[in-house]
């Protein structure tokens, strides 16, 4: 549990509803946080999930990785399950949120994995172990936690990371501050970013890394994923897809030539709704 307890703060309320096929989590806004099979709890139900272990393409096999918002834990048992090896982190700011890990099976601590209950960007901010991965979630029941998107923090964030480190950022799309947000992880990451977004939400995934270049190569990416594939089930193909149809669009600066997604308006697509967490 928490080093530091005392600053733990309640940010919503988890509302906990059992389905047929298994549960789903919500806040009490009715805002999506994480959908689970009861028959395949492992599997990353939600498209946006999927994108955001992506950042295998990026860094394979990571050794140490941090994840900033818990929610249902569908990212956190993902990893504890096919990165076994890999020292992993969840911090949550909700005590309320935690105390739902043992309904979706979210492991125990143990010596390679624990939660702690503690506000991310103070965990950010103490952190000095470089990580290789670095996920963040950062919505409460208002939307963004402003403190989660500062450029402050994405700083601290970048300065956070291994040499090779990855920054998985999980993005409201339609946020009218979406462009400003991006444009922040980009001055932090000095433009060594990737944008690609959700097509069953309004969820938008950014990576950005330490290392140059960024990204590495269409071939490079592409002998990964043949590899990974086979042991994955995260459908990384598409993700693939994806970061090469934003490659596509950036302009010799390495900007966004049609301002998609990081400049144009978005219209909200019909049927669609918000799923605003990782897990």
């Amino acid at each position: 549990m928490s080093d530091h307890p005392s600053i733990c703060a309640f940010t919503g309320t988890p509302v906990l509803t059992e389905e047929d096929d298994g549960l789903v989590l919500r806040f009490d806004d009715g805002t999506l946080h994480s959908r689970m099979l009861r028959n395949d709890p492992v599997r990353l139900v939600l498209e946006y999930t999927r994108l955001a272990m992506g950042f295998l393409l990026f860094q394979p096999a990571p050794a140490r990785i941090a994840m900033i918002g818990l929610g249902g834990g569908s990212l956190a048992k993902y990893c504890a399950h096919y990165l076994p090896d890999a020292n992993f982190t969840a911090v949550e700011i909700s005590p309320a949120v935690i105390a739902l890990r043992d309904a979706f099976g979210v492991p125990p601590d143990g010596p390679h994995f624990r939660v702690l209950c503690e506000d991310g960007a103070e965990f950010v901010r103490r952190h000095f172990d470089p990580l290789d991965v670095l996920l963040v979630d950062g919505f409460d029941v208002g939307g963004h936690a402003e403190n989660l998107c500062a450029q402050a923090f994405y700083d601290r964030c970048h300065d956070r990371l291994a040499y090779g480190g990855v920054l998985v950022v999980n993005l409201y799309a339609d946020d009218p501050a979406f462009g400003l947000r991006v444009d922040r992880i980009w001055n932090a990451f000095a433009g060594k970013i990737v944008v690609v977004e959700a097509g069953e939400s309004q969820n938008a995934i950014v990576f950005a890394g330490t290392r140059s270049p960024f990204p590495p190569s269409v071939d490079e990416l592409a002998a990964r994923r043949r590899v990974l594939e086979a042991s994955h089930p995260v459908d990384l193909e598409i993700t693939l897809r994806k970061i090469l149809a934003y490659e596509g669009r950036r302009d010799g600066a390495g900007r966004d030539l049609y301002g998609s997604p990081t400049r144009r308006k978005r219209s909200r697509r019909r049927g669609a709704s918000p799923s605003r967490r990782l897990g």
